[in-house]
């Protein structure tokens, strides 16, 4: 199982390594092609037990890994949806295996037309840090569900998490079927080289070009989600004050490091300043106590929080005005 840092000694092993671990799914596909609806089942079923069964390590690793997570956010945005992803394909798992009838011509009549969905054979998941759990159990239940072999490049963001989520999953599967691959960029870049049934990628558009270009030389379908801007719009005949806790509640979860966080407001000029009281009011209703608060999650790393000071200078030097939320409404008891 790989975990490495890639440097010039390691590159060539690392490939070699990555080639095996693929090679190795890829013949388990042949062997078993199409998993019966009880293998498919079983297979989310025993995801769900890793999940329930550790959601307490998980949760700590995490909160680890960003300095402070707040568990009730991973709880409710991570582990809870992955349960509800998982209890979703359970039940529609034997709809969605069963063939969909076609029509056919009377030319052709008496024979019979249908769709029999196919597994496409061994998919990569490239998994980004800010949600690490789910954005990995999403894809991964979807990709068991429909029959595939996983391989799944953690992110090196989140270190503790992704080692404990390789053990995890080699303790519930076998390599062949579902195996984690950890490292730092090199090894992605490795990863996404490899000649995959589907690959799908979460993470940043400049990113996502260079996993595409990678996947188009060996022709490998690709599923991309990409950033982009989220725009709230408020009208003028909007209740301000349920407008801001609202969008200050869609911005505040995971610290905004969500990538349909809300990134803008578009308002009436005559509503912008008491929107923005109402929006300060809001998290310091939210958050009473801003300082050292354990319930209000850290920027995942130094290089995240220079990136966002950075949108800050920008902004200052263009003359624009930084509202900065310091004083709490209460203390607390």
């Amino acid at each position: 199982m790989l975990n490495h840092k890639m440097d010039q000694n390691t590159d060539q092993n690392i490939s070699i390594e990555l080639q095996q671990l693929f090679e190795k799914q890829q013949q388990a596909f042949t062997e078993n092609s199409y998993p019966s609806l009880e293998q498919r089942r079983q297979h989310l079923k025993t995801l769900q037990q890793l999940i329930l069964q550790n959601k307490t390590e998980i949760n700590v690793a995490i909160s680890h890994d960003f300095s402070n997570r707040s568990h009730s956010e991973t709880e409710m945005f991570e582990v809870m949806t992955s349960v509800l992803g998982i209890k979703y394909a359970l039940k529609n798992l034997k709809k969605w295996m069963h063939p969909s009838k076609r029509h056919i011509g009377i030319l052709f009549q008496p024979a019979t037309g249908y769709v029999l969905y196919q597994p496409v054979g061994v998919v990569g998941i490239v998994v980004p840090w800010n949600y690490p759990l789910f954005l990995a159990i999403g894809p991964l239940c979807q990709a068991l569900a429909a029959g595939n072999r996983v391989i799944l490049k953690m992110s090196e963001y989140t270190p503790e998490f992704s080692a404990l989520f390789k053990q995890l999953i080699a303790q519930a599967f076998p390599e062949d079927l579902v195996s984690v691959v950890n490292g730092d960029a090199e090894v992605a870049q490795k990863f996404t080289q490899l000649p995959f049934n589907h690959i799908l990628f979460t993470g940043a558009s400049e990113v996502g070009k260079h996993v595409m270009r990678a996947a188009a030389n060996n022709l490998t379908p690709v599923t991309l989600e990409l950033g982009g801007k989220s725009p709230a719009l408020v009208l003028a005949d909007a209740n301000i004050r349920e407008s801001a806790r609202r969008i200050a509640f869609g911005k505040a979860m995971n610290a905004g490091q969500t990538c349909v966080a809300p990134d803008y407001v578009l308002i009436p000029a005559q509503l912008q300043a008491q929107f923005i009281e109402e929006y300060a009011t809001a998290i310091q209703e939210f958050f009473p106590k801003l300082a050292d608060n354990p319930d209000y999650t850290a920027i995942i790393n130094e290089r995240q929080l220079n990136r966002l000071n950075r949108y800050l200078e920008d902004a200052t030097a263009k003359n624009a005005t930084v509202n900065v939320i310091t004083a709490p409404l209460q203390d607390d008891v």
